[in-house]
């Protein structure tokens, strides 16, 4: 067999490994230290073992990963989550469909500071449920919107799956965040409309509450001040240039740590949880990072990626057309795999095709848009069955509706995604605008 072959029988093999149910990073490194032993031998394999393991590991940008996650686990030992979504309740409850909207608005404020997807929703789903059941929300609307909701921890800055896309691209990862702001604020609103339009088609789907008064909605939003002052602290911090990623991230723990303990209540058993969480994340990160590794040095001897990037950038098909078949194979992958996942497996085949294409932008601001779409995209495989795992999470938590129907609920959330990025595509402006004032 030649190299090619071989890559391709072991793609073949890994994609039949996680259809089976294996962990991503156990059926990368096995996959990919066969595949390196056949092509290169043993003693090669473990060469490469003995440098990269320590070279992958002491890389300073990766240590920004525990401390964004220990500042999400300190976050919601501090009880934010409810502060947060108080305060947009306040603010929209008095409209129809306003409860649902104070969950987006939540969602977006916790994933500011958690940078977690799931973490997102299963906080935020615990705080918000119970209101949207004493309104009696329709249960599609309560769990949809909350589902989709959740998908903004992983957009909106700082998040994880952006930190290892830039760590696997190469690309700067303040500059990342700087470029999916924007987007992140674009895709909140998005979702809000999208509620707005439910209830006004259908409006016992999404009753209005009481009215607050002017003194309660400050009131609220005094509440919040530790999430607003961490935030511009941290992301200002970053996109300014004061900090960087991994200071901003140490800066961010410290002061969630001392909101968790002065207004949430932590004790050293809180603290003693935040920290095994946090490593047990972790480590499940830095497997499957080892994994994909070992994988794309596999991938890298065969000329899998080089021969696909060679056969588009020859094929003459239209960047746009292939940059779209990437996005079909994206949705097609949600309904199987996790986000993280996704990015770990496609982002090595497919970054060198799209380097290679011309889209009318240099490489650096092509990291940052295909970066961002590709962040959308594989967050819309968060709300897609049947794996859909924001949909599990908040179904799990509102076992009186019908799996079918949060389905149904994130349908008009899933279609504002797609509207989303077919405008990100066509208008890149959006996506780079802050790097350039910025940088």
């Amino acid at each position: 067999m030649t190299g090619l072959e071989i890559g391709l029988t072991g793609f073949g093999v890994l994609l039949v490994l996680l259809a089976l149910r294996i962990p991503i990073g156990v059926a990368m490194l096995a996959v990919g230290m066969v595949g390196y032993v056949t092509i290169a031998g043993e003693a090669a394999l473990f060469s490469y073992l003995k440098t990269e393991t320590y070279w992958r590991f002491t890389t300073e940008s990766l240590s920004v990963v525990p401390l964004f996650l220990l500042m999400g686990q300190f976050a919601a030992k501090a009880g934010l989550s409810q502060a947060l979504f108080a305060a947009a309740y306040t603010w929209l409850g008095h409209h129809r469909g306003g409860v649902a909207m104070a969950a987006v608005g939540g969602c977006a404020g916790f994933g500011a500071i958690s940078g977690s997807s799931l973490a997102t929703s299963a906080t935020m789903g615990q705080v918000a449920l119970p209101e949207l059941r004493r309104f009696n929300y329709s249960g599609s609307l309560a769990t949809g919107a909350l589902a989709a909701g959740g998908t903004l921890g992983i957009l909106i800055p700082p998040s994880v799956v952006l930190i290892i896309y830039a760590v696997m691209v190469e690309a700067n990862v303040a500059t990342l965040f700087q470029a999916a702001f924007i987007p992140g604020i674009f895709a909140a609103i998005g979702y809000i409309l999208v509620i707005a339009i439910i209830v006004r088609v259908d409006p016992a789907a999404g009753p209005a509450g009481p009215k607050a008064t002017r003194a309660e909605k400050w009131a609220a939003l005094l509440e919040i001040w530790p999430v607003l002052i961490i935030f511009l602290l941290v992301m200002g911090g970053i996109y300014l240039g004061f900090f960087t990623p991994t200071e901003g991230a140490s800066v961010g723990a410290f002061g969630t740590f001392l909101v968790a303990v002065t207004r949430g209540g932590m004790r050293l058993q809180g603290f003693i949880d935040a920290l095994l969480g946090t490593a047990q994340t972790t480590a499940m990160i830095f497997l499957i990072l080892l994994g994909a590794a070992i994988f794309n040095a596999f991938l890298g001897f065969s000329q899998l990626p080089i021969s696909a990037a060679d056969f588009f950038g020859n094929s003459g098909l239209a960047p746009l057309t292939i940059l779209v078949g990437m996005i079909v194979l994206y949705i097609l992958l949600g309904f199987v795999m996790d986000s993280l996942s996704m990015i770990f497996l496609t982002v090595p085949i497919f970054w060198p095709i799209i380097a290679g294409l011309d889209f009318g932008l240099g490489v650096e601001e092509t990291k940052l848009w295909f970066g961002i779409i590709s962040l959308i995209v594989v967050e819309m495989g968060l709300i897609t069955p049947p794996v859909g795992l924001n949909v599990f999470i908040i179904n799990s938590m509102a076992r009186d509706v019908p799996m079918i129907e949060t389905f149904k609920g994130v349908i008009p959330f899933f279609l504002s995604d797609i509207l989303r990025v077919v405008i990100l595509i066509f208008v890149p402006a959006i996506t780079l605008i802050l790097p350039q004032l910025l940088n």
